[in-house]
């Protein structure tokens, strides 16, 4: 009997590392979205003076991307389901990401004229709903790559290539196009040529790479049940919901929770860059430069969180993640642009922020890595995708609380102190959401402690 379990362990340990490999790639494809479109580059060109005004195209995007968050707090967790209950986890994870690329491709068409705001501003918002689709998907499959001891490893290493993936797509960028490093037809500036063509580079980037997952990842099992309407189908999600509150609320609890914390972890990359140039005085290329920095620093951290996870558990992790994220943070608020003397040292404005901005970038990773792993290991046999579904829908329910709290903190902090020191007051806003995601984590049993929830198929 133990030769033959032996045996089966050489057989399937390689093909599980291929699987696992060829799933990360998937991460690190979906950067060239994430970083690339949204976050760097075609965002900041789409909210140019080009297409009307920074104050107008940003107000233009926001609405269209709030429109898109919509869309995915309310279909997410139907789109899980019926990908789990039909066998077609793999096949919609194909379907969203081919969408995605196609809405990327598309960017390529939005010259640089206020007439075309709308359209650009639609392909992008179009593609965070796909792509949110297909992470419900991708998340989903961890639980087919990855056994009980594996899982908070293997959620850490597709973290870790998604961090890599976003700082080699953009140095490409960077080199190719953005500031190019040789002449060739794609440099070009006349119409935003050289901008437009991001685009269709983040296209192939991501079909490419998303490929491996669609042929080494076997598709799921359809479950026998009866067909279901579309409205029928949120019939079934609240019976769900309603099965997994009676037999495991620490699971609806851990959805609460992670909401919260990780809308905390998204703010500290979004509103970064604007500290370090609004506070700290960095230039464009030093911001860029720290992102670099930052996201190699993420990856690592993700990579040993993945390792703790699988020692400790998910929740000591995710604890530990977010007090270090206070601390941080507390330190970069108190300590400001500022000259100190500690230590024996000098420590300038832009050095503190060098030390203990990249400290947030190491407690990030482990905190979403584990959070992945978490839900994971409670989802019960052949839901992963409806319970990641509801994770996304909680995840955009709350998403309005950093950023609404980082403007409120620098809206009482303008009138208390020096012109040009409200800003860095935003972090408060910042810790609040991490501190209250935190304290509502600590009550919630660890997975392990957790019964698996007895849900109704029909």
């Amino acid at each position: 009997m133990t030769s033959g379990v032996s045996e089966l362990s050489r057989h399937t340990a390689p093909l599980r590392r291929r699987q696992v490999v060829a799933w990360a790639a998937w991460d690190w494809g979906s950067a060239a979205f994430n970083a690339v479109m949204t976050t760097f580059v075609f965002t900041v060109y789409l909210t140019s003076k080009a297409f009307g005004g920074e104050d107008h195209a940003s107000s233009v995007l926001g609405a269209a991307l709030g429109i898109a968050g919509l869309a995915i707090a309310l279909l997410a967790p139907v789109t899980g389901q019926r990908s789990d209950s039909g066998g077609r986890r793999r096949l919609w994870l194909g379907v969203n990401t081919g969408v995605v690329a196609v809405l990327t491709g598309a960017c390529f068409f939005v010259y640089p004229r206020p007439e075309l705001l709308v359209l650009g501003a639609s392909f992008i918002a179009a593609g965070h709903v796909f792509s949110e689709f297909a992470g419900v998907n991708y998340n989903a499959m961890l639980d087919q790559i990855a056994t009980p001891r594996t899982i908070g490893k293997v959620s850490g290493f597709g973290w870790a290539a998604g961090y890599l993936g976003g700082i080699v797509a953009l140095l490409l960028v960077l080199v190719l196009f953005v500031q190019p490093a040789f002449a060739w037809f794609g440099a070009s500036t006349e119409e935003s040529l050289n901008i437009r063509l991001v685009a269709v580079f983040s296209m192939l980037w991501i079909i490419v790479f998303s490929l491996p997952v669609l042929f080494a990842v076997p598709e799921v099992p359809r479950r026998r049940q009866a067909r279901l309407g579309f409205f029928a189908s949120y019939a079934l999600l609240w019976r769900r919901i309603r099965a997994i509150w009676a037999t495991s609320p620490h699971t609806i609890y851990f959805l609460l929770a992670s909401a919260v914390f990780r809308d905390g972890l998204a703010a500290v990359f979004t509103f970064g860059g604007v500290i370090a140039a609004g506070t700290f005085g960095f230039s464009l290329s030093q911001v860029i430069y720290f992102a670099i920095f930052g996201n190699v620093v993420a990856a690592a951290g993700a990579v040993l969180g993945g390792v703790l996870d699988d020692v400790v558990g998910p929740k000591r992790v995710i604890v530990g993640s977010l007090v270090g994220l206070l601390v941080a943070s507390g330190a970069i608020l108190a300590l400001g642009n500022q000259t100190h003397s500690l230590g024996g040292m000098e420590w300038t404005g832009p050095l503190t922020f060098w030390v203990f901005g990249l400290l947030l970038c190491l407690f990030v990773g482990p905190a979403q890595s584990s959070a992945r792993a978490y839900l994971a290991r409670l989802a019960p046999d052949g839901e992963a995708g409806e319970l990641f579904g509801l994770y996304a829908t909680t995840g955009r329910a709350v998403s309005f609380l950093a950023p609404s709290l980082f403007s409120l903190s620098i809206a009482v902090a303008a009138p208390l102190v020096a012109p040009g020191q409200a800003q860095r007051w935003g972090i408060v806003g910042i810790m609040a959401v991490l501190l209250a995601g935190l304290l509502v984590l600590l009550p919630v049993k660890p997975p392990a402690k957790v019964a698996t929830a007895v849900v109704p198929n029909a």
